[in-house]
């Protein structure tokens, strides 16, 4: 199963957290249903039950699905990702239809899964329900093209209004720590000489004319031609980053663009993911053994996903509201939404209002 998750750049704050799951259906009448209303025979856009995973929706998947393997015995960098990414999303049936299923899954007993397409779709017509009031949006996505259909689909009119701005961001994380940290060096030394150049400049602006120079230089990668820039100031969290402006009207002024493209960041979200793969036995990673023959092992995986979904939204009202950052802040504190950390007594024995007085 799959989640989508969104949170604000700078407080950190999760807006949304959502998985290709719902709870609340009986799969076998649901199927009972489908197939007196011949459903699996109608074109998906009509059908009545296009948004669920049906066992016949299985069946075809897997039969119809190929098998991509993943280009190896070549220098790995973060360019090179981002173009083994488009080979891959050329093998899809749908290019923006992410891939839910493999063939060794098998789709949830309880409960009925939601293609993800819809999820996604969900997701930021969620979001942009509440970002209503918001003056500009600007955000900053994998390079999914199912998350960039549902974004620019939601946000339509926003981008045309210059309203919303979308950027693609490929990080490539499998770096050794040694190899970050000669990243940050090679980083350091060319700023260094930047800054030499223009003494009177401050760092900031060192760094945007840095970024400028790239702008002219951009890598066109894959069938869309699409251009991606490669930032050269990386973290330990990002050491290699590359980006990709989706909703370019060419409207913006050189420093401006430049400023946009030194902030584009994942590390809001990846940090979000960190921890809950940290805290929650149930979302670790899986567990790989010399016997199972390339299979993967879920050690603490819940046999009901409704309890995966659950964890979920308690955790991300946890990690809003109670637990605090090395500036003493929660990441509700951050964006204004509460003065002080809410404690777990408190959390427990929340009760809404319910408009009366005792």
């Amino acid at each position: 199963m799959r989640a989508v998750g969104s949170a604000d750049h700078a407080s950190g704050y999760v807006f949304g957290m959502h998985l290709d799951f719902d709870p609340s259906l009986d799969h076998a009448q649901i199927e009972a249903d489908a197939i007196a209303q011949n459903d699996h025979v109608i074109s998906y856009p009509f059908r009545r039950y296009a948004r669920l995973w049906l066992k016949s929706d299985y069946t075809d998947y897997i039969r119809q699905r190929r098998r991509v393997v993943k280009r190896t015995g070549q220098a790995r960098d973060v360019t090179n990702d981002v173009a083994d990414t488009y080979d891959t999303l050329a093998e899809r049936l749908d290019v923006e239809v992410p891939l839910s299923q493999t063939f060794d899954t098998t789709l949830p007993t309880e409960g009925m899964q939601v293609h993800s397409e819809y999820t996604l779709y969900g997701h930021f017509l969620y979001l942009k329900r509440l970002f209503g009031g918001v003056e500009k949006v600007r955000f900053f996505l994998d390079q999914e093209p199912g998350i960039r259909a549902a974004c620019l689909s939601a946000f339509c009119d926003e981008v045309k209004a210059r309203k919303v701005d979308a950027f693609y961001v490929r990080i490539n994380k499998d770096l050794t720590v040694n190899e970050r940290r000669h990243a940050l060096t090679t980083s350091r030394d060319e700023f260094d000489k930047a800054k030499s150049q223009y003494p009177g400049l401050k760092d900031s602006e060192v760094k945007i004319l840095l970024i400028q120079a790239r702008l002219s230089h951009m890598a066109t990668i894959g069938k869309w031609s699409d251009r991606w820039l490669l930032h050269p100031f990386p973290s330990m969290s990002e050491p290699e980053k590359a980006i990709c402006y989706l909703t370019d009207y060419g409207d913006y002024a050189g420093d401006h663009l430049a400023n946009l493209y030194s902030k584009v960041s994942l590390h809001a979200i990846d940090r979000f993911f960190m921890q809950l793969r940290r805290r929650i036995s149930l979302f670790e990673r899986p567990i790989a053994t010399a016997s199972a023959q390339g299979r993967s092992w879920f050690g603490y995986s819940p046999y009901n996903p409704e309890v995966a979904m659950k964890l979920l939204m308690i955790f991300r009202v946890f990690y809003n509201y109670v637990a605090v950052g090395e500036d003493k802040k929660t990441p509700a504190m951050r964006l204004g939404l509460v003065k002080g950390k809410i404690h777990l007594d408190d959390l427990i024995g929340f009760k809404p209002w319910n408009g009366e007085y005792m």
